[in-house]
């Protein structure tokens, strides 16, 4: 059976492990998630990731979770954008995550960025998750 929300059910996964305080979560692969965890590292929400070939075709990202001082370092993390209503946002209209302390996750056209990078970029576009 196909999913209908991948990045949704990587969400959900990083979610439910962080809660039951695992080190590392298993997501089936795709380019998607791999561009998604790549700014999650980048803004230092994750350890980092790794892709493993599972078997012939079948690939899967090992997402490494980041705790500090035994606490989640993702208090918040949940999907904007979903299969059933698309939200996009043109750049003067994204609103900042908790004042600038969360991050929003864009595909632009240039790629999928940090909010922060979208306005130094000056593009807009589909606004994936919200991460704080």
């Amino acid at each position: 059976m196909s999913m209908s929300d991948p990045l949704g059910d990587m969400l959900t996964r990083i979610r439910n492990g962080q809660h039951a305080h695992k080190s590392v979560v298993n997501t089936p692969a795709s380019r998607l998630r791999s561009n998604v965890l790549e700014v999650l590292k980048r803004e230092g929400f994750i350890r980092g990731y790794q892709q493993d070939e599972v078997r012939a075709g079948i690939s899967e990202i090992k997402i490494e979770l980041k705790y500090f001082e035994g606490e989640p370092v993702i208090k918040e993390i949940k999907r904007v954008s979903r299969p059933g209503r698309r939200v996009y946002s043109k750049i003067k209209d994204l609103q900042r995550v908790y004042n600038g302390l969360g991050i929003a996750i864009l595909s632009t056209p240039q790629g999928v960025m940090s909010d922060n990078e979208a306005r130094a970029a000056n593009v807009g576009g589909e606004v994936l998750c919200q991460i704080f």
